[in-house]
């Protein structure tokens, strides 16, 4: 069984947990998240702790163990405190803009490229920079990477879409005889 697991995670104030039906049910400040348990997974929550174990000894209940406590905290923490994603749209000429429950991307081809913005996610757009927030981690981890994937950073120019914290490593180009 996974370390982290062996330890019970606190809850802090104003946070609340239940698990009913085969769900786990976090409510915060900010909101509520629920997301679906293995009916292999016991979990208790007494004295404001949450605590999992498996039903069965086997491999895969043990090696799900860790993955459910940190799927755990990730929903304490963004109940209690908004993630964000910050990325860096770099080339003459590209630009983001929000129009209704649309981020459209102009990044250089023919036609613009509009992303559906998902339930829960607010981005915010400022000159070059694009900002994603919401409570649920993996959302806003997983549209952060469908915006870069919509134009990557190329490593000539560096022109393209990036993450605030990304380097990209730059090649030299051809030089003149």
């Amino acid at each position: 069984m996974s370390r982290l697991a062996k330890k019970p995670i606190q809850l802090p104030a104003k946070t609340e947990a239940s698990f009913t039906g085969g769900f786990l049910v976090v409510k915060g400040p900010l909101g509520e998240l629920k997301r679906a348990i293995n009916p292999g997974m016991n979990i208790k929550i007494e004295n404001n702790t949450l605590s999992f174990t498996p039903n069965a000894d086997t491999i895969r209940l043990r090696e799900l163990t860790g993955t459910y406590v940190a799927h755990a905290k990730n929903m304490i923490e963004g109940v209690n405190k908004m993630y964000e994603k910050k990325l860096i749209i770099e080339g003459i000429g590209y630009k983001a803009d929000v129009k209704g429950a649309d981020l459209v991307l102009s990044v250089g081809f023919s036609h613009p490229v509009a992303l559906k913005i998902p339930a829960g996610i607010k981005v915010a757009v400022d000159k070059s920079n694009v900002t994603v927030t919401g409570i649920d981690k993996e959302v806003v981890g997983q549209f952060a990477a469908v915006i870069r994937a919509t134009k990557k950073p190329e490593p000539y120019l560096g022109k393209g879409i990036r993450y605030s914290d990304e380097v990209i490593r730059r090649k030299q180009g051809k030089k003149a005889a």
